[in-house]
């Protein structure tokens, strides 16, 4: 993961502009058409940029359940002033979990596996998935809750989602509706613009609102695209 918030500046000022679908603060999906072209790096920075100016909390969701790359790299401290995860709270919020695990767990309450941990000298909250839990043979996969997204808006002024790549995970597809924005996160030189534009059609018919993508590693630097070629 690296620190990107410098150069985010134009992400902030186009999602401040976007209006929320639901009560409470907006949801910003980040993800990429394929892997390794810094997905994590550009929604943390931009939920660290978002913690700083909200006037409540901001909420970092990670979906990639089997690696959590956003809690390591926070535990990392991928930026100086960021601090460490702090200690693990029950992210259930009371509700149905965005997750199901097959077969269902015997011993552990099923909607126990994903918490929220503060971020040191930031208002901001990252989610850890429980794998450790997981016995041999259990598969988690992700499913809708509207109630646990409804309940995260109500607490967060901005609730970002770091999901996996569309060319390993359905991921970004089983939360789309409870996206009130979705940026794609493009390498710049590795992919095409042909796959940049299949991936905003595939979002799109799905019912995304896709308002633009982050032109990472651009000379070292993220820049952001307000328009998608169609």
């Amino acid at each position: 993961m690296r620190d990107l918030r410098e150069d985010l500046e134009p992400i902030w000022r186009t999602a401040t502009r976007v209006p929320t679908t639901g009560e409470g603060g907006r949801v910003i999906l980040f993800v990429s058409a394929q892997t390794g072209e810094g997905t994590t790096s550009v929604a943390s920075s931009f939920a660290c940029l978002a913690a700083r100016r909200s006037e409540t909390r901001a909420w970092l969701v990670d979906l990639d359940l089997q690696q959590n790359p956003v809690f390591r790299g926070f535990e990392r401290r991928f930026a100086r002033d960021i601090g460490r995860p702090g200690r693990a709270y029950d992210a259930s919020l009371r509700q149905d979990p965005i997750y199901s695990v097959s077969p269902r767990l015997v011993d552990v309450k099923q909607n126990k596996l994903l918490t929220a941990h503060d971020i040191d000298g930031l208002p901001l909250l990252i989610t850890r998935f429980r794998n450790e839990r997981l016995n041999a043979g259990q598969k988690v996969k992700l499913q809708a809750s509207p109630a646990w997204w409804s309940a995260v808006r109500k607490i967060a002024d901005w609730v970002v989602v770091d999901a996996p790549s569309l060319e390993r995970s359905s991921a970004a597809f089983s939360m789309i509706d409870q996206a009130d924005a979705i940026i794609l996160v493009v390498e710049a030189d590795r992919t095409s613009p042909e796959m940049v534009d299949m991936a905003r059609r595939d979002l799109l018919a799905r019912g995304g609102n896709v308002i633009g993508a982050v032109l990472n590693k651009v000379g070292g630097d993220a820049r952001f695209a307000d328009r998608v070629s169609a």
